[in-house]
């Protein structure tokens, strides 16, 4: 038996703004513990008898990616895809990738919280034997309340710990979802699959014999990029959008379920995470530098500033260096109505935090005007930006810990603390870290335009 994890890493989590934004969703951030949300997915595979992972991602996201799967040890295959596609075709690009080993296929979204995965690795294991009797296996979560946010699995004839699938529900209003909680035969649908790679590309192409095509022809022009594996993009983009259930799962007769207890929730919304957040004596489960009084059954998190409630009840403040979220705790779903109103309004708060990262480091815009920028950058040990010119702005560094060595034009030099250059406009110039530490600048930019796009590259490390 060999189990090769599939972790599903897209997605833009815009139901957890102002933390999570499409630049940096929610699957790269330390929501609930001291890992993000991939690492976690990834340690919980401790338990099991795995091969090294493969991570499907977009391109944005690829050294988050990259990164994060390194601080832990398992870097694995990253598979990116040029354009979202939906979760079928994703998991056919990593079927197709591993078909001439032929191995079970643990599929894993990287945004889900597990709290019991001894519950979780027993569960696996229970679905091990189906899988490899070409079965294709889906994991159902025993429902704990009448949840309306969830789609459901109805089970069919009973398969020795685990049951036929006798249909898939859509997201139910409240009455129908208090009625399949009482029914006992319906459980929430994980998102998490197992099962060979080659009876999944069986289905697949007897279903969707277009997703099929669309993929087998991208997988013929993959090749590797630093971390990564790229595919054939114009074959790709001609792939139909579609997911798993509905392309393979409402359509196989091989589907089966496998109940699982096990403390799952996908982190939805705010709401979901006060669900298993642990609280004080009032019910309040809070991150950061927090006072409450008389407040109750509230989540509060806040990244860098003092935030104080007085007389709330069930409500979610969220503060992060540039946005603040208020919310009624039931009403939390609707951040996504927020997102879409600043992305039609062109403002930057949908898609970037104040603190972008980069594969070298992050930079943090600490104050703007009119023809000026600060930035706060931190150069990871080793890491080096692009070599490259500006046409619009000048720069100032002046280097706050650790030491730069700066080429500007012809010349190369060490910086330390406490000094500084000047880079004038379209001087070519880069800047990398040679020590052991971080390094951190304070680059002060002045011009008519001051946009991320006004870089020219001529050379970069990250292949950007």
């Amino acid at each position: 038996m060999t189990i090769c994890p599939v972790i599903m890493a897209g997605g833009s989590g815009t139901r957890l703004w102002p933390m999570s934004r499409a630049a940096h969703p929610k699957q790269f951030l330390k929501l609930h513990g001291d890992d993000t949300m991939l690492q976690a997915t990834v340690k919980r595979l401790s338990g099991l008898d795995t091969e090294a992972p493969i991570t499907i991602c977009n391109e944005e996201h690829r050294f988050f990616v990259a990164e994060q799967l390194r601080e832990v040890n398992a870097l694995g295959t990253i598979i990116l895809e040029p354009v979202g596609r939906n979760t079928a075709p994703a998991i056919a690009l990593a079927a197709l990738a591993k078909i001439d080993d032929d191995p079970l296929l643990l599929v894993l979204a990287a945004d889900h919280i597990i709290a019991d995965e001894g519950a979780f690795t027993e569960a696996v294991y229970k679905a091990v034997a189906l899988a490899e009797s070409g079965k294709l296996v889906t994991f159902g979560i025993v429902p704990t309340e009448p949840h309306t946010g969830y789609g459901y699995i109805e089970r069919g004839a009973s398969l020795e710990g685990a049951y036929s699938v006798a249909s898939f529900r859509e997201k139910p209003d409240s009455e129908t979802a208090t009625k399949y909680l009482a029914d006992g035969g319906y459980y929430w649908n994980s998102g998490m699959f197992l099962f060979r790679a080659s009876r999944y590309l069986d289905e697949l192409k007897a279903h969707r014999h277009d997703i099929f095509a669309a993929c087998e022809l991208a997988i013929r022009g993959i090749f590797t990029d630093l971390d990564f594996v790229r595919v054939d993009a114009e074959a790709f983009k001609a792939c139909p959008d579609d997911s798993i259930d509905f392309a393979v799962f409402e359509k196989t007769n091989d589907a089966v379920v496998v109940p699982m207890e096990a403390g799952w929730s996908d982190i939805g919304s705010w709401s979901s995470l006060w669900d298993v957040s642990s609280k004080d004596e009032d019910g309040n489960a809070t991150s950061g530098d927090v006072v409450l009084y008389e407040t109750v059954n509230s989540l509060v998190r806040t990244d860098d500033k003092l935030v104080a409630l007085v007389g709330l009840e069930d409500v979610v403040v969220i503060s992060t260096k540039d946005a603040t979220l208020v919310a009624h705790k039931d009403r939390t779903q609707d951040a996504k109505v927020i997102v879409a109103n600043l992305r039609e309004k062109n403002r930057p708060e949908w898609e970037l935090s104040r603190e972008v990262y980069r594969p070298w480091g992050k930079y943090d815009t600490v104050d703007q005007g009119e023809r000026y920028q600060v930035k706060r950058i931190m150069v990871k040990p080793g890491a080096k930006l692009s070599v490259q010119m500006h046409l619009h702005r000048s720069e100032h560094w002046v280097v706050v810990s650790g030491t730069a060595r700066v080429t500007k034009g012809a010349e190369s030099f060490l910086l330390s603390p406490n000094e500084s250059t000047y880079i004038p406009l379209g001087v070519v110039h880069s800047v990398e870290n040679p020590g052991k530490v971080a390094l951190e600048i304070i680059e002060v930019q002045s011009g008519s335009y001051l946009g991320e796009d006004d870089i020219v590259r001529f050379g970069d490390i990250y292949g950007r």
